[in-house]
């Protein structure tokens, strides 16, 4: 399996400011995939640290911060002696161990030959916190579930991603058949590392759910094991309903769509919760599509989308016989499955914020705004073959934008006011300037 990330780790070993990395993402990503395959191929060795099998580890911190004696203790655990020239050195889970959180300004400070690496499922929570560690110590990464690119990849269809990421929309149009059908698989299967794999094995669509079930019930007991009981109700209420949210014809997030009278306050801390797990994408909405984005944020209307489309898919009880069934996959519960497989793809590419633009009390809505270069950016997703774009046009001779994408199943096409991208090559839309 290939994930670009290995060569932003290669580029952080070499780098002359390197500085402890945090790799942050949801439970199952392939976090620890990532690193350990990444320690094979850059390290000599790899001394790894998983805090939550290892409470004697979670000791070890509790008592100072001297970088001679954690590496003694990191001997003691792994058998292996650690040298700043060969080792990477790995903090897994390390949301169970926070004062092994704040070792790491110790290791930048005093010790900043060593290569270490943290990571955990949940440590958006524990950082949400305050966990004490200097800002300016540590470089971060965020790992998304696998982009439709590196799934063909991870399929064995390396030609067809290089030919999306080099854009050779010709190329494309004459295999388009074969990247819809790959498309389908994708949105069954989703990006999560696990699942693919087991796709890849079995080529069982039913084993395929099995472990897509098997993560969401991960993550329920997540839920119950780490939140607060008190908001543990409300947690389930939220994740529970993002399908019935996403099948709204604006999929705008409606707190009485989860009990009768809710209001914000209510369910604030339940969304920030999932939202620091990295399982829900909060895209805010701008009232105006000005530079920068953010300053037109308005933060009480937004959507709510999953991690995963295949996640999604299981969530809301979407069936196999879907692949089979012409392209009406990309229509399910209104066109919802495919605008979460847009956002995905977009997200996976870590280039900013978001959002969606919907003027004040007016009807038009533009799906997704980015920032791409100097220019902003509107984005229509289109899951069905109808693809009168009305909002689109309208934007665009309100906005006059140097870009404009639509993006469907439809072949690639650049037309006077808007380009047109098919669906399997939106993860590429930050590179139109």
């Amino acid at each position: 399996m290939y994930r670009k990330e290995i060569e932003e780790l290669t580029a952080w070993k070499v780098s002359n400011n390197r500085k402890p990395l945090i790799i942050k993402g949801a439970r199952q990503v392939g976090k620890t995939w990532l690193i350990r395959e990444f320690g094979k191929t850059a390290y000599e060795q790899v001394a790894y640290i998983n805090f939550e099998s290892s409470p004697v580890m979670r000791q070890v911190f509790d008592l100072d911060f001297d970088i001679q004696r954690i590496l003694l203790a990191i001997r003691i655990e792994t058998g292996i002696e650690v040298k700043a020239e060969n080792t990477l050195i790995v903090f897994d889970e390390i949301q169970e161990a926070p004062k092994a959180l704040t070792s790491l300004k110790y290791f930048a400070e005093n010790a900043p030959e060593f290569h270490v690496i943290a990571a955990g499922s949940l440590l958006g929570i524990l950082l949400s916190k305050g966990s004490s560690f200097p800002v300016g110590k540590v470089s971060f990464m965020e790992l998304f579930p696998l982009p439709f690119s590196e799934f063909l990849t991870a399929i064995g269809q390396q030609a067809l991603a290089k030919a999306i990421q080099e854009k050779d929309w010709p190329m494309l149009t004459l295999f388009r058949e074969k990247l819809i059908n790959f498309l389908k698989q994708y949105f069954f299967t989703g990006g999560m590392p696990e699942v693919v794999n087991t796709f890849i094995q079995t080529g069982d669509v039913v084993q395929v759910r099995l472990v897509q079930q098997n993560i969401l019930n991960a993550y329920e007991q997540d839920f119950a094991k780490h939140a607060p009981a008190e908001i543990v109700p409300r947690i389930r209420m939220v994740w529970n309903g993002i399908p019935a949210q996403l099948a709204w014809e604006n999929r705008k997030f409606i707190y009485g769509q989860l009990k009768q009278g809710a209001r914000a306050a209510t369910f604030e801390m339940a969304l920030l919760w999932l939202q620091d797990c990295g399982l829900v994408y909060k895209v805010k909405q701008v009232s105006k599509p000005g530079m920068p984005l953010k300053a037109y944020e308005d933060g009480s209307a937004f959507k709510l989308f999953m991690l995963d489309t295949g996640l999604l898919g299981a969530l809301s009880g979407l069936d196999a016989s879907s692949l089979l069934d012409g392209n009406k996959l990309f229509e399910e519960f209104k066109g919802a499955i495919t605008e979460q497989y847009a956002l995905q793809q977009l997200k996976a590419q870590k280039k900013g914020e978001i959002y969606y633009y919907s003027p004040q009390n007016a009807r038009m809505e533009i799906d997704f705004i980015i920032h791409s270069g100097k220019n902003v950016v509107p984005i229509e997703v289109k899951a069905s073959e109808n693809l009168h774009s009305k909002s689109l046009r309208t934007y665009c001779e309100k906005f006059q934008p140097e870009i404009a994408i639509r993006t469907s199943l439809s072949d690639y096409r650049q037309e006077s006011w808007m380009v047109n991208v098919p669906l399997y090559a939106i993860e590429i839309a930050f590179n139109f300037h």
